[in-house]
């Protein structure tokens, strides 16, 4: 039961990250400005939210996994690693789409990517399925960065 527990719970925190990007995205995809700079390799925006989903299962399903695995000594690094992650998800589309800033987008999206990678570094050391499940997050980050250098 304590497992379903943080299935769950895993299934809410990276639930609601997305809940809190999608505030900042949601309404400006359609907007003339996003238009106008939108780089012409960009897929068409019902892309977004499968894939955006599919990466979120899979980024929940690793932070269960890893929490499950983790001795208690880990548990703290691994909290901090995919909260400053989750932080930064949401703070590249706060800055690309409601500030409408490409470039401070892209600077941080910068510090998104090495997140990304310090959660798949510190997960393979407990759980290696765990850090396989980010792989599919730092490719599909890794084609945002271009998307978005292309719009800056």
């Amino acid at each position: 039961m304590k497992k379903v527990k943080v299935l769950l719970l895993s299934l809410a925190i990276v639930f609601l990250v997305a809940y809190i990007g999608s505030l900042f995205t949601s309404n400006n995809t359609n907007s003339e400005w996003y238009q106008s700079i939108k780089p012409a390799i960009t897929p068409p925006n019902f892309v977004f939210p499968t894939a955006w989903t599919i990466i979120f299962v899979l980024i929940a399903v690793s932070l269960y996994l890893v929490w499950i695995s983790a001795k208690k000594k880990d548990k703290q690094k691994i909290a901090i690693v995919f909260g400053i992650n989750f932080l930064l998800n949401i703070l590249w589309s706060y800055l690309y789409f409601s500030l409408r800033n490409p470039l401070f987008a892209f600077i941080e999206l910068i510090f998104l990517w090495l997140s990304i990678g310090a959660m798949i570094f510190i997960t393979n050391k407990v759980n290696k399925t765990s850090a396989y499940l980010l792989l599919p997050y730092l490719l599909w980050v890794s084609f945002a960065a271009v998307l978005n250098y292309l719009s800056i």
